[in-house]
């Protein structure tokens, strides 16, 4: 039987440009793929159930063309039918952070990605599984490939995605950052991973890094890796105020937070999160809930191809 591949394209990724764009990309695609399926996203969570189904029809190589979180509802959607094993994951970084593709090692052009993913490579890297409250009290359950986070990072990427992002992703992140800060208060919360409590009292932030970017280029994990079976939390316990957090918020772009006495880092496996507070979260640079909420890290879980095997 023929491969098929099918490509996930999120139109509207930065601020609209992909689906301006996409007749030139697609036919540089089919140029060097031959023949591909074309589904495009048309609200939030689209690109979950495309994948979804795409992956139960046949399709075994899936491409995630958007942004982080284009890619993290794909694989969701091939991790909830059950065939991270058969079905391979490809991604065209279209979106506006670009975190998970800094990650990978993927900041070259897109005729450097097409190409990547036409020599076929594959190799095996984590996912994880996140429970959590939805914004209507449902509690649901999704997956994501490269972070979650909590606190005022859940607050950012709400005011990013409002946003326009005609400046592009660094700026966009670093200007919703600032927002963020000014409004922000630090939320008492308790978090446990692999079962020890390693948190207690007010929190500016917690990331649960497969990947070691997010925010747009901010290098909160630097010795994540995606390939390894495990998390890296890092936890900024709000110490400080305002205005010592605005003043150290930007050591996140070169790693030097972790330098900081109100900064920890850890590895783990699963990581709980609970609070009293309205604690919200986002996952790959989407805010999607709230806490209480459960990650777990799931060893190769996915077949990543176009990457360095």
């Amino acid at each position: 039987m023929a491969a098929r591949t099918l490509v996930v394209v999120n139109p509207k990724s930065r601020g609209g440009a992909t689906g301006r764009g996409w007749a030139a990309v697609e036919a540089k695609l089919r140029d060097a793929l031959g023949p591909v399926e074309i589904e495009r996203t048309r609200g939030p969570r689209d690109a979950e159930r495309i994948a979804r189904e795409g992956v139960r029809a046949g399709a075994d190589l899936v491409i995630a063309a958007g942004g982080d979180g284009t890619a993290s509802e794909v694989v969701s959607g091939i991790l909830g039918a059950g065939l991270g094993g058969y079905a391979e994951l490809a991604l065209l970084p279209l979106g506006t952070g670009g975190d998970l593709a800094r990650t990978l090692g993927l900041t070259g052009s897109l005729d450097d990605a097409i190409a990547r993913i036409a020599r076929g490579k594959a190799r095996p890297i984590d996912a994880g599984r996140a429970n959590f409250v939805a914004r209507d009290g449902r509690e649901i359950a999704t997956h994501f490939v490269n972070i979650a986070s909590l606190g005022v990072s859940g607050l950012v990427t709400q005011l990013v995605n409002e946003a326009p992002k005609r400046f592009g992703g660094r700026v966009s992140f670093f200007l919703g950052t600032v927002r963020a800060i000014a409004r922000w208060q630090p939320a008492p919360v308790a978090i446990r991973l692999d079962g020890a409590t390693v948190h207690e009292g007010p929190l500016h932030l917690a990331a649960v890094a497969n990947g070691r970017y997010f925010g747009g280029g901010m290098h909160v994990a630097p010795a994540a890796r995606i390939d390894d079976g495990l998390f890296d939390l890092v936890v900024f316990r709000g110490e400080g105020g305002k205005g010592r957090l605005l003043r150290k918020f930007p050591l996140l772009y070169s790693g030097r937070h972790l330098g900081l006495a109100e900064v920890s880092q850890r590895r783990g496996v699963v990581v709980e999160v609970g609070s009293d507070a309205e604690l919200w979260l986002e996952i790959d640079g989407e805010p999607l809930g709230r806490a209480p909420a459960r990650f777990e890290c799931l060893p190769g879980a996915l077949r990543l191809r176009g990457i360095d095997a």
